[in-house]
């Protein structure tokens, strides 16, 4: 069995490491194996920091999409079932996998879930 222990700057253990490389220590880790009756200790240390850009989120292309068609809309209607959309009555909008919505090209078209916020 391995169980871990890990140590923050400033607690009892970590006095050296934080002399040693100031801001930039993060924690030592502790690994105890009981079967091999060893314990690695590590430690993890800040190199660099630099701000990102944040990507879109990744949608998987089997999600289950709810998409709105308005009434009248025969021809956007048609495709949804085509291509396999159903009607959610509880929601008012048509489900479809995201493969599907981006297929079609009525991402514009997708309904937020309220509950997700």
């Amino acid at each position: 069995m391995i169980y871990m222990r890990k140590i923050h700057p400033g607690q009892p253990g970590s006095k050296k490491y934080l002399e040693e490389y100031g801001n930039r220590f993060v924690c030592i880790r502790y690994r105890y194996d009981t079967e091999s009756g060893k314990r690695t200790k590590t430690i993890e240390l800040l190199l660099d920091q630099d701000a990102f850009q944040q990507k879109r989120a990744w949608i998987p292309k089997n999600k289950i999409m709810l998409v709105r068609v308005e009434y009248g809309e025969i021809e956007v209607a048609r495709l949804v079932k085509s291509a396999g959309g159903r009607w959610n009555r509880e929601k008012r909008g048509w489900e479809l996998p995201y493969e599907q919505v981006k297929a079609l090209g009525l991402q514009n078209r997708i309904i937020k879930d309220k509950s997700a916020s």
